[in-house]
């Protein structure tokens, strides 16, 4: 929660787990807290300026005041804009809050009220918004769960479409490699009339409209497009950092010299190994003691566009927008198929992720901190676009598969327009490694 004294001092409060639910908390309300300890706030994802929490303990007692001798504000917020929320995209650090207007809600307009789709929300458990911030660049909101929720009650409660949108306790980071902003759970959702920050920026806007319509509401920050040879180039430059590119590339084969999946425990998809008798999560924070374990796509593909080629590997959701399947569902369908084959048994490269071979996808590629320490030159993806186009036929060399389930577990081989293009390097070993969303 946050806390607000009669000096306007904002602090952070705590209440340990086992004593949620012991005090009668409302807010904005004034309340006399006896009996509580400070300790300092932590570097990530802080909800305010000062350096230390106020802690609840077991002896701490909450007398509400009402009629309190000096007026404390109910809301205190900490507006940043764009460039702001762009320079600490990804550093898990200060949560900010958001006030702009909207330009899109799940895709639609909002100059005539548009109308939300409150089972598919629920289904999904989050709806995105496109923002702007006065007249500067349009960004994506994603708002989950209990703030998604809020949303559609505020949305459905005015007569006419909102416009302006007030978000707490937000998180800049990249989803799907593009720039946005996501809730978390102490995300606070506010509109128009609701409080003052909104009621002023309503009055801007509406004696604003043309600079506030000067972009259009379709756009929004997406991934640079580049050739490998130019992703390549970014990677060899001083002072590059973590960074998404759009690469348009066409798959030559899928490495098949390591297994194309790893299995991962069901609850954080972490790396999960053989223990005395199941299965153990390599994440030390995870508390799942019975560990079910899941296969995850951890697959190499060799690509190349004009100027390059190299090996992506992908982790996954990708693979799933790769193959149209999950992994596990490929790695159940072989063991039924074959039910004298150990549960142990390394499956074969499946004939989903073979006939891929030959494809051109767009992928949203991520280059990550081993790439520019230069350690791996694999690159990994984080998304593939639907497919726009597809070569005539599979590069001469790939051996034809019959339509059988499961291709032939073996070494990479070279198709005849290797020949033109640049010798393949070969990429690090395929250790298993955790996926991670947006």
């Amino acid at each position: 929660m946050l806390l607000i004294d009669e000096e306007g001092t904002v602090i952070q409060g705590f209440v340990p787990a086992g004593r949620v639910g012991t005090f009668d908390l409302i807010s904005g309300s004034v309340f006399k807290l006896q009996n509580f300890f400070g300790s300092k706030n932590k570097n990530q994802y802080r909800v305010a300026d000062h350096i230390a929490i106020v802690s609840f303990s077991w002896n701490s007692v909450l007398t509400v005041i009402d009629n309190p001798p000096v007026q404390i504000p109910e809301d205190r917020f900490r507006f940043h804009g764009y460039d702001d929320f762009r320079a600490n995209c990804d550093s898990k650090g200060d949560l900010y809050d958001f006030v702009g207007h909207m330009r899109l809600v799940n895709g639609q307009t909002i100059s005539s009220h548009a109308v939300l789709d409150e089972v598919d929300i629920a289904e999904k458990r989050h709806l995105s918004v496109h923002v702007q911030i006065h007249d500067g660049p349009v960004m994506k909101l994603y708002l989950w769960d209990n703030a998604a929720f809020e949303f559609c009650l505020k949305f459905k409660s005015y007569d006419s479409a909102p416009s302006v949108l007030l978000v707490t306790t937000l998180n800049p980071k990249h989803v799907g490699g593009t720039f946005c902003l996501t809730s978390m759970s102490s995300s606070r959702v506010f509109m128009d009339t609701d409080v003052q920050p909104t009621r002023d920026y309503l009055e801007w806007l509406s004696s604003n409209t043309d600079v506030a319509n000067r972009i259009a509401a379709d756009v929004v920050t997406k991934p640079e497009a580049v050739t490998l040879e130019e992703l390549f180039s970014y990677i060899k430059q001083a002072g590059s950092k973590v960074a998404w590119f759009e690469c348009t590339a066409t798959i030559d084969d899928v490495i098949r010299d390591s297994a194309w999946y790893y299995i991962s425990c069901g609850d954080c998809n972490t790396k999960a190994v053989k223990g005395p008798s199941s299965l153990i999560c390599h994440n030390k924070k995870c508390v799942n003691n019975e560990v079910m374990g899941v296969a995850q796509y951890l697959t190499r593909i060799s690509v190349y566009d004009k100027s390059e080629q190299t090996v992506f590997v992908i982790l996954g959701d990708a693979g799933k927008q790769l193959t149209g399947k999950d992994a596990s569902e490929l790695v159940a369908n072989y063991f039924k198929s074959n039910e004298g084959v150990r549960a142990d048994q390394l499956v074969p490269v499946p004939q989903a992720l073979l006939d891929a071979i030959g494809q051109t996808r767009k992928f949203i590629v991520k280059v990550s901190d081993h790439n520019l320490q230069g350690k791996f030159r694999t690159i990994t993806v984080t998304k593939i676009l639907p497919s726009e186009a597809l070569l005539p036929g599979k590069p001469d060399g790939i051996p034809k598969t019959g339509g059988e389930d499961f291709g032939p577990s073996r070494g990479f081989v070279n198709s005849a327009g290797d020949k033109a293009r640049k010798a393949f390097e070969s990429p690090e070993s395929a250790g298993a490694k955790r996926s991670k969303s947006g």
